[in-house]
């Protein structure tokens, strides 16, 4: 995210065990009585998400079972009173691009279309399906897929007509989400894609409180250990690239594996190693997370904002500002051209251990 601000349904039988100060959910922390109407629930023995089709196919939750047996949340929780709002859910899709355009203006073949201004830095901002209803189109206990046709919605805001679709999956340790976006209209247009994960700065057993401000242990720590191999960075002015990638911020440079600390970070990384995860490791208990990428991913975005219990490894093709950057022929920036009927798709994966 490169950010100005930002920041159950089930019928299992839930079992707690107390411990000191907290309930320690030992089983699935989903009952009839957290049930919520917006909210598709799918699980696995390792997994349960949270789906909201009604915003935006974003996510209210994801939880894992560590190995002690305790359910705990991976993904920011969203507090139940925000989940008609996808920048305080736990993730949410970008599409048909990722982060901002420069005052709205989107450039393409000689062209400009002016796009609303919908970011309070006066930016369009995250792609125009965050607020739409997405159509489930199959569902089974551990996958649920989703479609949005711009054809059918008014008020879209991009020139361009599209279907995307969405499917999330738990499959064994992991939590699979693949994006595709096919052109539905009569002429070319350029697109991306992107997620935009929140990841909790500790592990705490699920209904300890923390979510959009964080736990005090999690404000305190100093966080996950980060390995990112990402090899380029970009020089970022109001919050988009300048120019073509250049050398890794130095505060964005987890490629020695280090924790997370405690300094703001909000940058664009490219040049991925191929076939090696960005892994984040915690400790307390001890759990690591790897996030694989399709190449179409050919960014990555790290958020970290001060004094909050959560941070975002986002999985990105474009690199933000990208449209302006592609029409102006700078390489690299993964904005990818549509024509009529194509399609681009690609899947990225959280894979837990411990």
């Amino acid at each position: 995210m490169t950010h100005a601000q930002h920041a159950r349904t089930g019928s299992t039988v839930a079992a707690a065990v107390a411990t000191v100060g907290r309930v320690v959910h030992t089983t699935s922390p989903v009952t009839d009585a957290t049930a919520d109407p917006r909210v598709l629930t799918l699980r696995s023995n390792r997994w349960e998400l949270d789906v909201l089709p009604a915003t935006g196919a974003s996510l209210a939750a994801g939880r894992i079972r560590t190995a002690d047996g305790t359910w705990r949340d991976l993904l920011r929780p969203t507090p139940r009173t925000r989940l008609g709002d996808p920048e305080k859910c736990a993730s949410f899709p970008m599409v048909p691009w990722s982060n901002r355009i420069r005052g709205g203006r989107l450039p393409f073949a000689g062209g400009t279309w002016q796009l609303q201004r919908n970011g309070a830095d006066g930016t369009a901002i995250h792609g125009a399906v965050r607020y739409a209803e997405w159509t489930v189109v199959e569902r089974t206990a551990s996958a649920v897929e989703l479609e949005l046709d711009t054809s059918d919605l008014v008020g879209v805001n991009f020139p361009w007509r599209f279907v995307s679709r969405l499917r999330y999956a738990l499959e064994g340790d992991a939590l699979v989400v693949t994006t595709s976006i096919r052109n539905a209209d009569t002429t070319p247009f350029p697109a991306g894609f992107g997620h935009h994960p929140y990841l909790q700065r500790t592990l705490a057993p699920v209904g300890s409180g923390h979510g959009l401000g964080g736990t005090p242990a999690a404000l305190l720590g100093d966080g996950p250990v980060l390995d990112v191999p990402a090899h380029r960075g970009y020089g970022l002015v109001d919050a988009m690239a300048a120019g073509p990638a250049g050398d890794v911020p130095r505060r964005a440079d987890f490629r020695s594996p280090h924790a997370l600390g405690h300094a703001f970070i909000d940058d664009v990384l490219t040049d991925l190693e191929p076939g090696r995860p960005i892994r984040i490791t915690y400790d307390d208990p001890a759990v690591t997370v790897d996030v694989e990428v399709d190449p179409v991913y050919s960014h990555l975005v790290l958020y970290s904002p001060r004094r909050r219990g959560y941070f975002a490894v986002e999985p990105v093709t474009n690199v933000n500002g990208g449209f302006a950057l592609h029409e102006a022929g700078v390489p690299g920036t993964g904005v990818f051209v549509l024509a009529p009927g194509e399609e681009r798709t690609g899947s990225f994966t959280l894979r837990v251990t411990g």
